[in-house]
């Protein structure tokens, strides 16, 4: 029996966390941004590619205009391939960095998918409590009705007047009026929702009820939250940069050769007539003047200390999100608790009042006042429960996945 009570309470709460999962894996395969930044990490990926080649290799033809002669015979053309080496290891180098950089956008994506997980948590539950807020309107809306039935019934016997008749009417008419702006505002957030989902009309289903969890002990450590790894492999790419720049300050080896072809003379006969000439070349480009080289390292080495600022300034807003959000939470089960006395001590006046009317000396006006006092208490147990389940998509976004 204990097990049978223990999956009746959790099975809506596990019920809404499917419908809200559903949602976000929408979000997730159709949203343009996620889409962009997939595409930003497949793009630094082929930069890894880019990044495993050589210069480009140079080929060159020449014609003699005016044949120079010599002692074989007259030039009659020269050709000549040329082929840069850059210095050892800086190839592997250019490949560290671009792998960096797909870490750097590895980071961006996940953050951008922790970030619209949260929107669309923070839009579902807006939705949820409208809803909610909907239904709750609908009940005072039916409870008045009977309020004006026991009204006019009483003034029938000459126990209420037809003023009292009018204002249930017009409380009933308020509450109407207030279900209409809401659903204005339920449109306005579903018309959200599409947008979040990059879909044209989304069928919203909300969960007919939420229950705060009981209260756990929590450990966040924020220290390897997404947007501070952000940081860390941005550092680490400016580091990996730093290492390519003293590769490419290193002289870099050329290799060639050049082909000359040689007419043979008609004059004279010998050894060598017209033999071609092949002549290997070696050569070594030195940056002598290498004042960018140094530049970019000093640019690197202040890259590093902005990087280390904005991680501390992140990590500062982080943790007063995660406080802020879980004083809220706290809060807001605290709340929610207090108004659930109030709605049964409202309950109790009601069934007080009920009994009036058995005896015939029900007052209206009270009718009245407890209701608006039901009905605000009823408001404020539903943005109660929104607000726990919302600072709680806060802390989860806020909290560290490891695995």
């Amino acid at each position: 029996m204990k097990n049978i009570f223990l999956i009746i309470l959790f099975l809506p709460v596990f019920m809404q966390a499917q419908q809200l999962r559903e949602y976000q894996n929408r979000a997730l395969q159709n949203n343009p941004e996620i889409q962009s930044l997939n595409s930003s990490v497949d793009i630094a990926e082929e930069r890894i590619n880019e990044a495993n080649t050589l210069g480009d290799t140079e080929f060159g033809l020449g014609y003699f205009v005016s044949e120079p002669e010599t002692r074989t015979g007259a030039q009659k053309f020269r050709i000549s391939v040329r082929q840069m080496m850059p210095w050892f290891g800086t190839i592997e180098s250019r490949k560290e960095y671009a792998g960096s950089i797909v870490s750097v956008e590895d980071a961006n994506l996940e953050i951008a998918k922790r970030k619209l997980e949260l929107n669309v948590s923070q839009v579902y539950f807006d939705l949820y409590e409208l809803e909610e807020k909907l239904g709750i309107l609908q009940q005072n809306i039916n409870l008045l009705e009977v309020y004006r039935t026991m009204a006019l019934n009483s003034i029938e016997v000459g126990k209420a007047s037809a003023v009292e008749v009018l204002r249930l009417k017009m409380r009933q008419n308020d509450l109407e009026e207030k279900m209409e702006m809401i659903k204005l505002q339920q449109d306005a957030l579903k018309i959200r929702l599409n947008r979040l989902l990059n879909e044209d009309s989304v069928n919203v289903e909300i969960q007919d009820t939420l229950i705060i969890p009981v209260q756990k002990t929590e450990d966040i450590d924020l220290a390897l939250h997404p947007e501070l790894r952000r940081f860390d492999k941005f550092a680490e790419s400016i580091a990996s940069s730093e290492e390519l720049n003293q590769q490419e300050a290193a002289p870099k080896l050329g290799f060639g050769l050049d082909y000359v072809s040689v007419q043979e003379r008609t004059d004279m006969d010998f050894s060598d007539n017209g033999k071609d000439i092949f002549m290997p070349m070696v050569s070594f480009s030195v940056p002598i003047f290498n004042n960018k080289y140094r530049s970019v390292s000093r640019q690197n080495e202040l890259k590093q200390e902005q990087i280390s600022f904005d991680r501390d300034a992140t990590l500062n807003n982080l943790q007063s999100r995660l406080s802020e959000a879980l004083n809220e939470r706290a809060s807001a089960r605290i709340k929610f608790e207090t108004q659930e006395k109030n709605l049964e001590q409202a309950s109790d006046a009601e069934e007080l009042l009920l009994k009036q009317y058995e005896t015939g000396t029900i007052d209206f006006d009270d009718v009245l006042d407890i209701q608006e006092i039901q009905l605000d208490i009823q408001m404020k147990l539903i943005e109660a429960v929104t607000t726990w389940f919302k600072q709680d998509a806060v802390v989860n976004y806020l909290t560290i996945n490891t695995q």
